[in-house]
């Protein structure tokens, strides 16, 4: 049988480096930028991997459940990390993040999420970029809920590694992913007798083999119909402008935001402060005496298609996630997202207003 997707000539050094030479325009970046054939996860552990190890003394911030993984691979790196964390429902500060320093002068190295689509929170990077810019340490930015969804400047916010990841707010595939590295970031990999080297996960690989070698040679054949699909998706995206794009999703997220509070029925969104919220995903505490996924699973049998879903572990009790990110990012699926959970917390006996919340949904898109 013949199919659009098979049968495809084999993608060219010279496409995948143009591929890669959009990601950076997306960017703002002069940095080198490597696109890596793998979900996210493939460029976060990587970098983490080539750049810490025993000597390392990490200031490892925690808003979401990833900054929590992230201080688990440092530690098995050999890093002394020192966890910052806060309240879910808030964000960290650059304030904070300084007085960590002056605590402990040693910290050398510092990740952050920028975005958590988790938890619904985004941090601050330029002012926390300030600080760890005056620091002098090496700063690892988790951008992968952002990218698309609000700024992310790795050169304008003195960031080393930014990893991006296309399947949320870009509206792409998941099968590949990307990461700007500075040179000082380069440097701590040279340096770093740990980093991994001959693996998948080694960004040294890519450096050596693939960037100084004039990017003539591709380490191994990529993963192409997910390149194309990535092709496409910056393609959609320089057409649309990026600040429309951007422009949409904040729109999503403060009209979820304002048709959750007039709903009513003890619905309120997760993060307190409207300026803590991330404009990828809003999340909301379900009710008093409601649970978030049977709400959820009852939503989404009115209407499968809604980007709902309940919070992971422990938050699925009291999280309910609306992911209005990529082609989700519309007034029909606010609208639609607002409709069903009036419907189940009516169900309950509570009392709603899903008029009320539907205008005040409509006057919040911008």
């Amino acid at each position: 049988m013949t199919h659009p997707l098979l049968d495809l000539a084999p993608l060219s050094a010279a496409h995948f480096a143009s591929i890669e030479d959009r990601v950076a325009r997306l960017l703002g970046t002069e940095q080198d930028v490597v696109i890596t054939q793998g979900e996210a996860l493939l460029p976060l552990e990587g970098a983490i991997r080539a750049t810490a190890g025993p000597g390392t003394t990490a200031l490892n911030v925690i808003t979401g459940p990833y900054g929590q993984t992230f201080g688990d691979w440092l530690r098995d790196c050999g890093a002394t990390v020192i966890d910052l964390a806060v309240p879910f429902h808030t964000a960290v500060t650059a304030a904070q993040v300084r007085d960590a320093f002056a605590e402990h002068p040693e910290i050398d190295f510092v990740s952050l999420v920028h975005a958590e689509a988790a938890t619904g929170n985004t941090n601050p990077v330029a002012e926390i970029g300030e600080a760890v810019r005056a620091q002098g340490a090496l700063f690892y930015l988790d951008a992968v809920a952002s990218i698309g969804a609000e700024p992310v400047l790795p050169d304008a916010w003195g960031v080393d590694l930014c990893v991006i990841g296309a399947q949320k707010a870009m509206g792409g595939p998941a099968g590949v992913s990307a990461v700007s590295v500075s040179e000082r970031a380069w440097a701590r990999m040279a340096a770093n007798p740990r980093a991994p080297r001959r693996s998948y996960l080694s960004l040294l690989d890519w450096k050596e083999r693939w960037i100084d070698g004039g990017r003539k040679a591709l380490l191994h054949a990529p993963a192409q119909l997910e390149m194309l699909a990535l092709e496409a998706c910056l393609e959609r995206i320089e057409v649309v402008g990026a600040d429309a794009v951007m422009a949409r999703h904040a729109s999503a997220a403060a009209a979820t935001r304002a048709g959750a509070l007039a709903l009513g029925g003890g619905l309120a969104p997760y993060v307190h402060d409207a300026a803590d919220a991330a404009p990828v995903a809003t999340t909301l505490r379900a009710p008093s005496g409601t649970v978030a996924a049977d709400l959820v699973a009852r939503a989404l049998a009115l209407d499968p298609a809604l980007p709902l879903a309940a919070g992971g572990g422990a938050l699925a009790r009291e999280m309910i996630r609306v992911n209005h990110y990529g082609p989700d990012a519309t007034p029909e699926a606010v609208r639609g997202s607002l409709t069903a959970l009036a419907a189940v917390l009516a169900e309950e006996g509570l009392a709603v207003d899903a008029e009320s919340a539907l205008r005040a949904a409509e006057g919040a898109w911008r």
